[in-house]
């Protein structure tokens, strides 16, 4: 779920992509150091490099110490509800993806929420840590699960990281909006009422797609990700990941409405990145605004949670930093990988964000 995949590098020539992978390489054990999670280089237990992309093996390796890392099957589903597995494919590309219905589509359904993974996750195990199919159940909506392909990145993380990944018509932006528009099309969500959010590399794209599709998407939800333009290639993305995103450059038009999430002991995708994607917001928000700070507790952990709304009443971006939480999914399912239950239960709080409703969770 980590970030650490970043060096898996799109098909090139060989002597290029070992070029690459070896220097990605050397930028991966660093940061696995850095983070505790092997040995530093040069130590006498040092992982061994393999030939290909060396690190990997150490980073599941140490991914695998991380909460929640051996999820277990999904829960059954409720009667007449369906958990779909389809592929969609356009001229930037193909990706499969799941998609939850719940058990009164066939009554209308209140939305759409595209739920992005993080590093080493599939669509079945991010569902279980979120349990976002439970409120979906419970809310009427459906939930789209785009699946990362293994092609295009070893560990299955989406390349926020990648120039030809950030923009509008192209790359995983293009499919993702492309296959959201699909099943929006399918169930006739009406404009305003779909919604994206992701985990670490898959909250870095949904901000992306907030700001190339903000016609698609009415508001994005970011958990421990990075900010619009974080980096352009693999040594500005660890150098974000670790110290922060250092664009200054405010960013044109109007913000997506936004929720962001972060943990104060995330020692993966440090919490700056969380501050760039609220200043990012707060800097281009249009008339009056009225910011709100409350403190509270939710699952032993304590929180701040700041919220930006406008003359309408409307919160068009909310801030939580929780106490304590390292990089893992707040207040969510253990049994899903990089979850943890203590803290806010992030996925209710996203929806209720998303649609301006009470989850009664």
């Amino acid at each position: 779920m980590t970030d650490f995949n970043i060096g898996a590098w799109r098909p090139v020539d060989d002597d290029a992509r070992s070029a690459r992978l070896t220097a990605a390489n050397d930028l991966v054990q660093q940061t696995l150091a850095r983070h505790g999670l092997v040995p530093p280089q040069g130590g006498a237990q040092a992982p061994q490099a393999k030939p290909g992309f060396p690190a990997m093996d150490a980073v599941l390796q140490g991914l695998g110490q991380m909460p929640g890392a051996t999820p277990v099957p999904a829960a059954p589903l409720p009667p007449g509800a369906a958990f779909r597995d389809s592929r969609f494919t356009c001229a930037a590309g193909s990706r499969g993806y799941r998609t939850y219905v719940p058990s009164t589509a066939a009554q209308g359904v209140s939305g759409l929420v595209v739920m992005l993974h993080g590093c080493t996750q599939t669509p079945e195990d991010f569902a279980l840590g979120t349990g976002m199919n439970a409120l979906a159940e419970r809310h009427g909506f459906v939930v789209v699960y785009p699946q990362q392909s293994r092609g295009e990145n070893a560990q299955s993380c989406w390349n926020w990281f990648s120039l030809g990944d950030q923009r509008r018509d192209r790359g995983e932006p293009a499919i993702i909006a492309g296959l959201t528009r699909e099943v929006g099309a399918e169930f006739q969500i009406g404009e305003g009422r779909i919604f994206v959010a992701g985990l670490s590399a898959g909250a870095a794209m949904a901000v992306i797609l907030g700001e190339t599709y903000p016609e698609v998407f009415a508001a994005v939800g970011a958990h421990s990700g990075l900010p619009f333009g974080a980096a352009k290639d693999v040594p500005s993305a660890f150098a974000a990941m670790s110290n922060g995103a250092t664009r200054t450059a405010a960013l044109p038009g109007t913000p997506v409405r936004t929720i962001v999430f972060h943990g104060s002991a995330d020692a993966v995708v440090h919490p700056a990145n969380g501050d760039h994607i609220v200043r990012d917001v707060l800097q281009r928000l249009p008339g009056q605004t009225l910011q709100t700070e409350d403190r509270g507790t939710a699952a032993n952990r304590s929180f701040t949670r700041r919220v930006t709304s406008g003359a309408d009443g409307i919160s068009r971006l909310e801030h939580w930093t929780i106490d304590g939480l390292g990089h893992a999914w707040s207040g969510g399912n253990p049994a899903g990988s990089h979850a943890v239950a203590e803290g806010p239960d992030a996925s209710a709080e996203l929806v209720r964000f998303f649609f301006q409703t009470d989850t009664g969770a």
